[in-house]
């Protein structure tokens, strides 16, 4: 007999992060899967306060209901929504869902919910910060330094970059998603350009070297390490689109590469995992070079978790279906 129906989860998605529409998108897959494994689940979108649609069909349409705010988390969080709930499935990516906020309100209000605790997920948010941990133990990630919000001196920032690693080099935000607000500078001449990009998203901005390879993930599921899935995005690098449009990118897992190469992976990802200090679930992304030396890039805390996401697709090939895979997150949370 299925003792889930006794159990209300709240399932949080949307949010206002850069990552909204995927997050949209990560509910809606969990939505049926909750409903499928006969959990009782109220959804709620935090960006909307105490004014929640009331059809749920208007949750997963990608068309603003009401007005969204920062301020509206609080509200919502504080709202008799929450009065009987047993357990929060966060479906939220970005900032405010996956940094640690929506956590920490969370704990204030005293519900359990999915995922890595408040500290690991600032950390894991914090690219620079993350690094740091990875460094401290042994996980090999890209040589990196930090440009802060007043540092505008282009000239001593292109030194750095001379000195340190040369080009290409990545730029990018300090704490956001998805690739957003990410390039790849060639030469001195685009740093500028890329670090005004960066820095309309986040405060600090992260500039790394660039790994010239493949792309790797690795999910952990409760320190189980799933196999490790390559993903070949067709033309480009793996970007925004190539991510959340379909076809744009071939995904082979378990990937092909020396078993020896998979294990060392496999192992970094649960070392990157548990610096951390990450509950439950995760990704970790890799770069491989050529002679299968692997990158550690970031740890996702909250991947996306549609039929199409990565971590689904890596637990499928250990014989884990979606919704036994949003089960386990659930139970998980629960204990």
């Amino acid at each position: 007999m299925n003792n889930n129906s006794k159990i209300n989860v709240a399932l949080l998605l949307g949010g206002i992060s850069s990552e909204r529409d995927v997050s949209i998108s990560t509910g809606e897959s969990v939505y049926y899967a909750l409903n499928r494994l006969g959990y009782n689940v109220t959804v709620i979108d935090p960006a909307y306060g105490k004014n929640q649609p009331k059809e749920i069909v208007n949750f997963f349409n990608h068309q603003d209901y009401t007005e969204k705010s920062v301020r509206n988390y609080l509200e919502a969080i504080n709202s008799p929504i929450f009065d009987n709930i047993d357990v929060a499935f966060i479906a939220l990516h970005g900032k405010w869902g996956e940094d640690g906020k929506i956590q920490s309100l969370l704990e204030l209000r005293n519900v359990k919910y999915t995922g890595s605790k408040v500290l690991p997920s600032a950390l894991a948010m914090d690219k620079c910060l993350s690094k740091i941990m990875f460094s401290h133990y042994d996980v090999s990630t890209p040589k990196w330094f930090l440009v802060r919000e007043n540092d505008n001196d282009f000239q001593l920032i292109k030194e750095k970059i001379k000195k340190f690693f040369g080009y290409p080099c990545v730029v990018k935000p300090n704490d956001e998603g998805s690739t957003v607000g990410l390039s790849i500078c060639r030469g001195d001449i685009e740093v500028e350009k890329a670090v005004e990009k960066a820095r309309s998203f986040s405060e600090k901005v992260l500039i790394e070297e660039y790994i010239e390879g493949r792309e790797l993930t690795v999910g952990v599921l409760n320190q189980q390490v799933l196999p490790v899935l390559e993903i070949k995005p067709k033309g480009g690098f793996y970007d925004y689109e190539h991510k959340y449009t379909a076809g744009m990118s071939d995904y082979i897992v378990p990937a092909e590469i020396p078993l020896k190469v998979s294990e060392h992976l496999q192992q970094q990802a649960l070392r990157a995992f548990n610096s951390l200090g990450c509950q439950s679930y995760a990704r970790i992304d890799f770069r491989l070079t050529k002679d299968n030396q692997p990158y550690c890039l970031e740890v996702n805390t909250l991947p996306g978790m549609t039929n199409t996401s990565l971590v689904p697709k890596m637990a499928k090939a250990v014989g884990i279906t979606f919704d036994e895979l949003v089960d386990r997150i659930v139970k998980d949370a629960l204990k």
